[in-house]
């Protein structure tokens, strides 16, 4: 039978051509832009490589009887239901460590641009509303000599945190299991907002930390704090955000994740002191090109009947196609 392989998005790696160099009659289907997966017929597709805009869940599953595995061209999973995935047989598979440095430094950069008030002097001077240099103009913060809290110490919460001991912070987190670099502290979550002169989330999005970042947590924050948050929008409640930054009990953010992506809260986008990215956190040439061949590397191994390093569930067989 023939393989076929179905994209929902151009990437930018060739994705046909190294599929028809291992299964010379596939038939790879890679669109000029991202499409719907509901215009998509999955009927006899056996690998999908798909963006975290695509859902799969358990309807889309029973729509593809021969799919076999499910290449998510992120590092979260959020939107595919892992548990329908593993029971239909479908390999699941994501993009871990290429998009790590990439993440950490936007993270940085947003704290950088809050704690610099950026996003506010640039607006300013777009708007011809600069006067000149004035003594107490725009005063931020410097991050010398602070706390940086760190909420998810895996690989990107621990890039984070390299990046702020080089600008001479302090560094704490949040985590039971994670073993701490040298010098770096462990705290309780709530004692980690109370203390923290800034808090950077790096946690994937799960039923426990959704609204991890609720109007008590913002409430045990300091007046001079900023929360940067790269991981997943849903992980902060944006009304409770947005009503401590309009109301000054905490100093700014740093976005670059909303909970209704492309939506964002109106009351967010009226507000000074948020800085606001378009979701670009792995958004460079060198990551997005990895991104992509690790997805590419996956279908391959699954479709050539090995376990790819980067499938993360366990299904009982994977089949040859050939």
């Amino acid at each position: 039978m023939v393989v076929r392989v179905v994209a929902t998005s151009s990437l930018p790696i060739d994705l046909a051509g190294q599929v028809a160099a291992v299964f010379p009659d596939a038939e790879v289907t890679v669109p000029p832009r991202h499409v719907e997966l509901t215009s998509i017929d999955l009927e006899t597709t056996d690998a999908l490589v798909c963006l975290l805009l695509d859902k799969i869940d358990r309807a889309l599953l029973a729509r593809a009887p021969s799919l076999k595995v499910i290449a998510n061209c992120a590092v979260g999973i959020d939107n595919i239901d892992l548990a329908a995935a593993t029971a239909a047989g479908v390999a699941v598979a994501n993009t871990p460590d290429v998009l790590t440095e990439a993440t950490a430094e936007l993270a940085f950069a947003l704290l950088l641009a809050a704690a610099r008030r950026l996003g506010e002097g640039e607006r300013m001077i777009r708007a011809g509303a600069w006067k000149g240099w004035a003594l107490d103009q725009l005063l931020g913060c410097e991050l010398h000599g602070k706390l940086l809290g760190i909420v998810g110490y895996g690989r990107i919460g621990r890039a984070m945190a390299r990046r702020g001991r080089a600008f001479g912070m302090r560094i704490a987190f949040a985590s039971p299991t994670a073993a701490p670099e040298p010098g770096d502290v462990r705290l309780p979550l709530d004692e980690l907002f109370a203390r923290a002169d800034a808090i950077s989330l790096h946690c994937p999005l799960t039923e426990a930390t959704r609204n991890l970042v609720d109007a008590r947590r913002l409430a045990l924050m300091k007046a001079t704090a900023i929360l940067v948050n790269t991981a997943r929008g849903a992980c902060v409640d944006e009304a409770a955000l947005a009503a401590a930054l309009s109301e000054g009990r905490i100093a700014g953010a740093g976005l670059d994740v909303y909970a209704h992506e492309p939506r964002i809260s109106p009351s967010l986008v009226g507000c000074e002191r948020v800085v606001l990215a378009p979701h670009i956190g792995s958004a460079t040439t060198e990551t997005r090109t990895a991104m992509a061949q690790l997805c590419a590397d996956a279908v391959i191994a699954v479709l050539s009947g090995v376990r790819p390093k980067n499938q993360i569930n366990q299904i009982n067989q994977i089949g040859a196609r050939r």
